[in-house]
């Protein structure tokens, strides 16, 4: 594959992206003060207060009723939703079907939106004229960390996630990931990108982080947090957000159905948790995520980071010296609803030093309680206002003032470009680590019968298909949780083959049954494979002839795990965490990585 530098990458995409203007360029800062403190002096409170909401909406087409829409809102069309709501920003998912239409159909819905949030209109209260609706373009955002948290997928251009990045070590490797992903984002509308993760994942059982983090070693974070970060914004001028702050790598609770408690000292977070965060600060970060976790080392008081004065106000904005954007993480989320209801979550988030609220599960009930919040004097208008003029400096700065739709014509000619796709590939050949080797591997598998089973029905179906690119004759058996009979027919395949590639997946107490399928294919004295699809700790609970951690099952990370096995790519990925050993101790270090 060829090896492009990130100099060769931009030069490719500058064309591109100058033949799209529209996809957005950073404009003279010159005017931003002025332009946003006028701005927010034309806006009412109703559109002050909707700059703080992100919210997801429904539909492939704005003007279209969706009755999702109508459940959430009270109102069928998304463009209604942005009009009536005034909101700052919407989120994209696969299951809000903003993907559904491809990537010139992520552009029309973007473009849509955008024209809908920039009509200018009279606003009316109490049957009279109270002001000029201001026309602020939209935050568009999806969470495109690539790896096993991917939104917007083929034909765009796919990597396989932090930690794999993290096992290659090359930072420049990690910017280019981080340009080419902006790069396309950017060309469907999409300008800001909740990511990278800046969580460093030291508990191996952590269920939600894992290898959504660099590595475990905070140095190491911090530096490829750091150059995500320019590579977003500076190369692919999309908006990065550090998260999860105060840091989510140490918990085994997921914030989506329970409320963390970490345990680290103050003395503890400087040291592992607060690196990233502070190198992405320093890199000029423009936004930053909240967690939904309890720190006591950090606020005793009881209360989720999120909606924490102490951490938000006290650790980030005035020790840190933050003055982006801060946003909460989903507040639809269980840790940060345990102990409030939906709309007084809203009030002590701002409080707290949030600026934007990122879906609010009761949009209206959030709007109306900020509202009574500003008319009781709880909240004073002034300090809405500051939040309102870090949002506009922030999409000022990103040119999403200056420059919000795109450009249909062109995404064609950026999204999976021809040469984003081999540089891709190039850089997942880096990442994958050989982690035990009897001499199994490299192997030529041209001419040989090849048993491919495991984890993944996608997953294994593309390394079944990249097995045969290269001369094999492949059978393939699925198994997500083997049962006895299952794993008797996968070992009287493996008798009859030449070498099998087993694919697994969190192996440990969740899946003991993958393992147990590894330690019967293993009997049959067959050479085999076995892969580590996600987590690279699986490998503590199985020997086998040849063992390599992914860190991704995408199909970008599928390909390379066939170049290695087969010796076209010469494996030079390093552990970006510790595997330890179930018996105690740890079995293969950070860094350690083997090489033909």
């Amino acid at each position: 594959m060829p090896n492009f530098t990130r100099r060769q990458l931009i030069g490719m995409g500058a064309g591109a992206l100058a033949a799209s203007a529209v996809a957005g360029v950073v404009p003279a800062r010159a005017n931003v003060t002025g332009f946003v403190r006028s701005t927010v002096a034309r806006m009412i409170l109703e559109e002050k207060v909707g700059q703080l909401q992100v919210q997801p909406v429904y539909g492939t087409d704005p003007n279209a009723d969706d009755a999702r829409n109508a459940e959430r809102f009270g109102i069928a069309k998304a463009a209604d939703v942005i009009r009536e709501l005034h909101l700052g920003g919407v989120i994209y998912f696969a299951w809000t079907n903003s993907y559904a239409n491809g990537p010139e159909g992520v552009c029309e819905l973007t473009n849509g939106l955008q024209r809908a949030a920039m009509e200018t209109r009279t606003t009316r209260g109490k049957g009279k004229p109270v002001g000029t609706k201001t026309g602020v373009p939209l935050i568009i955002a999806t969470d495109q960390e690539q790896g096993i948290v991917t939104r917007f997928g083929p034909p765009a251009t796919q990597f396989p996630g932090s930690m794999a990045l993290g096992a290659g070590r090359s930072v420049d490797d990690a910017r280019t990931a981080a340009a080419i992903t902006g790069e396309e984002l950017r060309a469907v509308g999409i300008n800001t990108n909740f990511a990278p993760v800046a969580d460093v994942n030291v508990n191996p059982d952590n269920p939600v982080i894992g290898v959504r983090s660099f590595s475990s070693d905070p140095h190491l974070a911090a530096e490829m947090v750091a150059t995500q970060v320019r590579g977003y914004q500076e190369d692919g001028n999309v908006s990065a957000s550090a998260k999860h702050f105060p840091g989510h790598g140490d918990t085994a609770v997921d914030s989506h159905y329970g409320l963390p408690l970490i345990t680290h000292s103050r003395d503890e977070w400087e040291q592992l948790d607060a690196p990233p965060f502070k190198a992405a600060i320093d890199a000029g970060v423009d936004m930053i995520m909240t967690a939904h976790l309890l720190m006591p080392a950090l606020d005793d008081s009881g209360d989720p980071a999120s909606l924490s004065k102490p951490i938000l106000t006290g650790v980030l904005r005035e020790e840190l010296g933050f003055d982006g954007v801060i946003i909460t993480d989903a507040l639809d989320m269980a840790g940060v609803r345990e102990k409030y209801g939906d709309e007084e979550v809203a009030v002590r988030a701002l409080e707290a030093g949030v600026d934007i609220l990122l879906m609010s599960p009761a949009p209206l009930l959030a709007r109306d309680a900020i509202l009574e919040a500003v008319r009781s004097g709880r909240l004073s208008e002034k300090f809405i206002d500051e939040k309102v003029e870090r949002i506009l400096r922030m999409k000022h700065r990103r040119g999403i003032i200056s420059a919000p739709l795109c450009d249909q014509a062109a995404v064609d000619d950026i999204v999976g470009a021809p040469e984003h796709l081999a540089i891709a590939d190039a850089i997942t050949d880096r990442t994958v680590t050989l982690i035990n080797n009897d001499g199994t591997l490299p192997m030529s598998v041209d001419g040989k019968s090849v048993l491919v089973t495991g984890w993944g029905v996608s997953t294994t179906a593309n390394v079944k298909a990249a097995l045969d690119a290269a001369g094999a004759t492949t059978t393939r058996l699925n198994y997500t949780s083997p049962t006895a009979a299952q794993i008797a027919t996968a070992v009287a395949a493996a008798e009859t083959s030449d070498l099998v590639v087993v694919l697994t997946h969190q192996v440990s107490s969740r899946q003991a049954t993958l393992a147990r399928l590894v330690h019967a294919l293993v009997a049959t004295g067959k050479p085999v494979v076995a892969v580590a699809v996600r987590n690279p700790y699986d490998v503590a609970y199985y020997e086998a002839s040849a063992e390599i951690a992914t860190y991704s099952y995408s199909p970008v990370t599928t390909g390379a795990l066939v170049r290695v096995i087969t010796g076209e790519v010469n494996p030079t990925g390093k552990l970006p965490v510790d595997i330890p050993d179930p018996d105690g101790g740890v079995l293969h270090p950070f860094g350690y990585g083997l090489s033909y």
